[in-house]
Parts: C-alpha cells; sequence; structure tokens
C-alpha cells in the first residue's frame, strides 16, 4: 500500500472519530450515528475569479458568495488537468496525470474496468450514490460506465462531446436513453427540453429520496461550458438579455448566455440549500463547490483582451494567470474551491493550503470514515476542520499532450512541446512571466527528477462497442453530424 493510502486511513479515522463523537454522546441508543451527506458540485469551466466574490461586477452570484460567507474559500487549488474529461479521472479515481488511467479528451475514452473511483468507495460505506451531469471518463459500451463504478444511478451525459449541446435528443440513465420531448438535436440552441433543467430536476428526486439515509450527490454540470442555449422564458436568461454585451462573440447573445448561465447555477445552488433545509439535513451536509478546470478567455475585445468576464484576470490587482483551459499553466489549472458544511467547516474562513485533484478521494474518505484506496493525495480534511498536522505534498504532478508541469513549494517548472524545462517562482510571479531556470539550476534538476519519478505509461480502459460509443459522441449537432442527426431523427 502507497504511503499516501496509509495517511489516508489514519485520517479517516481520525477525522470522522472526531466529527461523530458529539452526535454519538447525543444517541447513546443508536448503533451508530448517520454519517454526514456528500454533494460534490463541479461546474464546468468556471474562472476563478468569475463570481461576485472575488471582484466580478457583471456576474450575479448571490447564493455562490453566500456560500463563501458560510464555508471555507480554498485559495490554492488545483485541477487534476486542464481539460474536463482528465480533470474528471483524476477527482474521480483519486490519482494525478502520471497514473491515471484515462489521460486524453476525445469525450468517450474510458478507465479501465477494476479502477475504484468515489462512488465505489462510498458505496461499500453504505452510502446511496448518484451522479447528474457530465460524466466523461467512460462513453456507453466501455469500460468506463458509472453504474460499473459504484454508481447507483447516472443520469446526464457519459460522452462529452454530447454534453456540447443543450438540447440533445436524449440523455443517457445508466447506459439507457431517456428522450427529451421536443428535441429533434439538429440545433445547440432550440428545443423543448433544456438538458440541464431536466438533469437538475433527478438530482433534487435523488436528495429527497434518501433524506433519511447517508447519500454522495456527484453533479458535474455542464453550465457555464457548452455551446450557449437557454430557454427565451428562462429567468436567469430575463436578467441578462438587455445587456449591450454583442462584440467578440460566436452569436449575439453568447456572453449574456454565459452570465445567464452562471446566474442559473446560482440560483439552482441556493435551491439545493433550501431543499436540505426543508428536509432539515443541511447540519448533516457537506457541499464541495469548484470549477474542473482553469477558465478560458471566452468573447474578448479590445477592451477586454483577456476574456469578457475575467476569468484568470484579478480585477483587483490586475495580474492574470497566464494561458488558460488546455494549458498547463497557472490558467489552467487554478480553479476556485469552496467548501460549506454548517457547525463544523468555520464560516467565512480562508485557506491558502495548497491542494489538487488526487487530494479529494482521501478527503471524502475522511469525511465519511471509509477505507480510501491507494491513492496520490492527501487529505485536506485537517484544513477544512481546523485541526493541525495538515499533511503536504513533496510535489504536485501534471502532464497533458506533451505538456508537463511540476510544483513543489513555491517553485513549478513548465515543459512544453518544445522540450525545453522552464521554472518559476510563483511567490513572486504568480504571472509566470519571469523564466528563472538559469539562476535556480538545482532547483530545477530536482523538479526534473520529479516528473520522471512520476510519469508511467498510460493502461487505459477498453471499448467494447464502438457503434454504441460512436453513437452518443455524434449527437451535438457540429457541422460534420448533421446529415447523420437528419437520417437518425427522420428530419427531411
Amino acid at each position: 500500500m502507497k504511503r499516501n493510502a496509509v495517511l489516508t486511513l489514519v485520517a479517516a479515522t481520525i477525522v470522522f472519530v472526531g466529527l461523530a463523537g458529539e452526535d454519538s454522546r447525543s444517541t447513546a441508543h443508536a448503533a451508530e450515528p448517520q454519517r454526514p451527506n456528500i454533494i460534490y458540485i463541479m461546474l464546468d469551466e468556471w474562472g476563478y475569479f468569475e463570481s461576485g466574490h472575488m471582484g466580478n461586477t457583471d456576474l450575479l452570484t448571490p447564493n455562490i458568495d453566500r456560500f463563501a460567507q458560510e464555508g471555507m474559500r480554498l485559495t490554492n487549488a488545483y485541477a487534476g488537468a486542464p481539460v474536463c474529461g482528465p480533470t474528471r479521472c483524476s477527482l474521480l479515481t483519486g490519482l494525478h496525470a502520471g497514473h491515471m488511467s484515462m489521460r486524453k479528451n476525445d469525450g468517450f475514452s474510458p478507465i479501465r474496468a477494476e479502477e475504484p473511483t468515489l462512488g465505489s468507495m462510498l458505496k461499500q460505506q453504505g452510502y446511496a450514490t448518484g451522479g447528474f451531469g457530465k460524466w466523461g471518463i467512460g462513453g456507453r459500451g466501455t469500460s468506463g460506465v458509472p453504474e460499473q463504478h459504484g454508481f447507483d444511478l447516472f443520469f446526464g451525459y457519459y460522452d462529452q462531446v454530447h454534453a456540447h449541446t443543450f438540447y440533445p435528443r436524449y440523455l443517457i440513465r445508466n447506459s439507457v436513453e431517456v428522450p427529451l420531448p421536443g428535441n429533434p438535436g439538429l440545433s445547440f440552441y432550440e428545443g423543448e427540453t433544456h438538458a440541464h433543467l431536466a438533469i437538475f430536476d433527478e438530482s433534487l428526486k435523488f436528495i429527497r429520496k434518501n433524506k433519511d439515509q447517508s447519500f454522495f450527490c456527484y453533479l458535474p454540470w455542464t453550465p457555464p461550458h457548452g455551446l450557449w442555449g437557454i430557454d427565451e422564458d428562462d429567468p436567469s436568461w430575463q436578467l441578462f438579455k438587455d445587456k449591450p454585451w454583442t462584440a467578440g462573440q460566436q452569436t449575439e447573445n453568447d456572453a449574456k448566455v454565459y452570465a445567464a448561465f452562471l446566474h442559473l447555477i446560482d440560483r439552482q445552488l441556493g435551491q439545493i440549500i433550501s431543499l436540505l433545509k426543508e428536509l432539515k439535513i443541511d447540519d448533516n451536509t457537506v457541499i464541495f463547490l469548484c470549477g474542473d478546470n482553469g477558465g478560458q478567455d471566452y468573447f474578448a475585445t479590445p477592451e477586454r483582451p483577456h476574456g469578457f468576464f475575467g476569468p484568470n484576470l484579478n480585477p483587483e490587482t490586475g495580474e492574470r494567470f497566464r494561458a488558460g483551459k488546455g494549458s498547463l499553466y497557472e490558467g489552467g489549472l487554478k480553479v476556485p474551491y469552496l467548501v460549506r458544511w454548517p457547525g463544523k467547516i468555520e464560516p467565512a474562513s480562508v485557506s491558502d493550503h495548497l491542494l489538487y485533484y488526487p487530494d479529494i478521494m482521501p478527503t471524502l474518505a475522511a469525511i465519511a470514515g471509509a477505507a480510501c484506496p491507494a491513492t496520490d493525495g492527501l487529505s485536506f480534511a485537517p484544513t477544512l476542520f481546523g485541526q493541525p498536522d495538515q499533511p503536504t505534498h513533496p510535489f504536485l504532478y501534471w502532464e497533458y499532450q506533451g505538456q508537463t508541469a511540476v510544483r513543489m513549494n513555491q517553485w513549478k517548472a513548465y515543459r512544453g512541446r518544445s522540450g525545453s524545462w522552464e521554472l518559476y517562482d510563483l511567490s513572486q510571479d504568480v504571472e509566470e512571466k519571469q523564466n528563472v531556470a538559469n539562476e535556480h539550476p538545482d532547483v530545477l534538476k530536482q523538479l526534473i527528477a520529479q516528473a520522471d519519478e512520476a510519469h508511467d505509461p498510460v493502461r487505459p480502459g477498453e471499448i467494447y462497442d464502438r457503434q454504441l460509443t460512436d453513437k452518443d459522441h455524434r449527437q451535438a449537432p457540429h457541422k460534420g453530424n448533421l446529415e447523420f442527426l437528419k437520417r437518425s431523427s427522420g428530419a427531411n
């Protein structure tokens, strides 16, 4: 067993016993206190500075801002990868990019059949497990489908290219197609059933159904990413439809719909918390809220060259995380990260503890008192609960499409497709503008050695039914898919 796994098991025992002790004393005749519910919300491409509490004045996020005031904001959180599929693999399996079985971002590539996930870990602990949104680590007809990896129920998109449209002909429930009424699937912007609203409704049903037992509700939502289609009568759209935002967009309304999507998500976060209070389980539910990878500079204009909403631009200092989605510079990896648990996590607290997505599995294991599989992560539960002796990583590691990055304390080494290594001191240069490789050759040498140690050849999952996998992959109405969709839908 890896050393990290041993630390995880010890932390799980200490943290859960400590949290459960008060409840167990007050229910002396109960065999065991109910373990906490866990809701994990991951927003697609939500940028670090795309919320009101981070200084953004264009986007309306009152519930997210309140969430930050009621919980902890972790300022130094990194995604597991700079794109959708691999970062989900890191989150769900607890592995960094050098050990993951799924390192592509093609939409359907799977993890291996035998791999443990957050779902299987918590299911073994007696949790009801449900996922609602974009899966991304195994299309239908592969070894990576969620119902074979510990999820009692998954409803949404299995293939993330399928998730490029909010008006698909169907969604997937445990590998079975669920038609969406009134959606011919021929346009990104038109249809009668908005997929995200259907996904959200199913998640609320899951929470209600399992209110009397411990549950894990995984919400990898597609908004605000996607091709931006929203219902004309959506109340969030009504807030932004008349904004004079037209430049730098694919269509006239894209920036407006993006803003409406973020408000829609904010609105739904408020609905979830209201439901927890109605069911009287808010105090026994921990909610995680984060982005899936670094922001994208959508809708840039000459006046706003870093993207219309400046996802990686600090509005107070003018500093910008370098690059964005797809890159292993800071802009592709830094994510917003908030955690709320009334009575357990100090309100309005802020931590600069350095963490990344391999740490999620051991952290949830600690919260649930679960046995954690061997991972590359370290639980940050001590930080969440104000406990001492928070373990830290000797280094963090990423790789993606010819890029490699390693972080050790304030140092970060980056190698791009050219093959040359760069070195940055993030304590002095968060924008990664000053390559100090020549000034600190010993530091760079150490980081390169760590990168070599961290990388293993990939052992991918399997595709069993390519025809089925291809069917879902072709559902988004991209130009090359339109004839296929017209034929399969019976449209003229």
